[in-house]
């Protein structure tokens, strides 16, 4: 399926669930995931309880990153992504925010070769793409959804490719960077070039992410990778340039019950720092210890955040047709040393209406007095 508009509020459901029923194997556990909520269809997607995570691996300890093989699938691992987000620029100074993600989320644990068919698989694949167009608050959006086989969705280490029905992330050589973006959709298309800018970013303890008591993921990030390329509007080709940004994430459950989403935002500052930092919201409302993010220096050196190094604060919300309020003005406070941004979206509308419905968007890093100091893409995910 190729159009984001036909999927319903709980295409993830039936995403997961196709999957299971392919591979012939419709547990009790599925029968009452085709009876969750929207709600529940995005924990059962970043995992489940325990019976549903049995038989993978858990992201638990500290352990060395190795590469390029931690640039591949983890299949052993219940859910991944590779999540691509940029901010460019074309020769008239008009800006664009481009977003592609890839996820791999396996429907049971990994088990034996398949003997002569790829298509018996228990993996599944994910992929989203996004273009935000400044100069007429037009935010599109698209998305494809496949199992697993060599010649339609799938990823390698070396050389790097995740691959999702047409579309392709890859290296162009032996080495992991450059990385190539090509993916056309029907009123739009992205192709671009990302080479080498600053170091990897280890995110957490030494690439340990934490959760919560029970989840944690192994995360890396390359927070400024130079960008250049074309993107395609309609029928008009746009030469443009800027910065990307690449999150890996890899793990077997993310989210606890008492979780219901998150804020994340990624900042590129003019000054050639980079900031990240991601809110984890609470059933009850309160503020989650495991709260987290990094400040990334200009020349790479970077320092862990955690929940006491910051404060989020919505300022503003915008309220969508289904009466669902965003939060698309922020205030974040750095206690060390003190800073104050204001983080204000783009334009109000970049929603993603697709099996999983979240808003993913370009936004302005802006100082005390209103003035641009950045740029980068705000993700909340979770919101009903």
């Amino acid at each position: 399926m190729t159009d984001a508009n036909l999927m319903s509020k709980y295409g993830l459901l039936l995403f997961v669930l196709s999957g299971l029923m392919a591979c012939g194997n419709v547990s009790d556990d599925a029968n009452r995931l085709a009876k969750a909520s929207a709600a529940q269809a995005l924990q059962a997607f970043l995992g489940g309880g325990a019976n549903a995570t049995e038989g993978f691996h858990r992201a638990t300890t500290v352990r060395t990153l190795r590469f390029p093989a931690d640039h591949g699938p983890h299949p052993q691992y219940q859910l991944e992504w590779w999540y691509l987000t940029g901010v460019l620029q074309d020769e008239q100074g008009q800006f664009y925010g481009v977003q592609f993600t890839a996820f791999r989320r396996a429907i049971a644990p990994p088990g034996p070769a398949p003997h002569g068919n790829p298509w018996r698989t228990p993996q599944m694949y994910m992929a989203h793409l996004a273009l935000s167009d400044t100069t007429t608050s037009r935010h599109l959006e698209d998305q494809r959804l496949v199992r697993a086989h060599p010649q339609l969705a799938g990823a390698r280490a070396q050389p790097f490719a995740v691959w999702v029905d047409g579309w392709t992330l890859a290296s162009t050589g032996e080495t992991f960077l450059p990385l190539q973006l090509n993916a056309e959709s029907r009123s739009f298309g992205i192709d671009l070039v990302m080479s080498e800018g600053k170091p990897m970013v280890l995110q957490g303890e030494q690439g340990l992410s934490r959760k919560s008591e029970q989840h944690a993921s192994y995360y890396y990030s390359m927070t400024r990778l130079q960008t250049s390329g074309t993107l395609r509007l309609g029928e008009r080709s746009i030469k443009v340039q800027g910065g990307a940004w690449l999150d890996r994430e890899w793990s077997t459950g993310v989210l606890s019950p008492d979780q219901v989403g998150w804020d994340w935002f990624g900042l590129q500052l003019h000054q050639g720092d980079e900031v990240m930092v991601g809110r984890l919201r609470r059933e009850d409302g309160g503020r989650d210890p495991y709260d987290s993010g990094v400040w990334v220096a200009p020349d790479g050196t970077y320092r862990v955040l955690r929940a006491e190094d910051f404060t989020l604060t919505p300022l503003q919300y915008w309220r969508d047709e289904r009466g669902v309020r965003w939060p698309i003005r922020w205030q974040l406070r750095l206690a060390e040393p003190p800073r104050t941004l204001v983080i204000q979206a783009a334009f109000p509308d970049q929603r993603m209406d697709t099996a999983l419905v979240y808003w993913e968007g370009l936004v302005y890093a802006l100082d005390r007095d209103e003035r641009a100091i950045g740029r980068g893409y705000m993700e909340l995910l979770g919101y009903r």
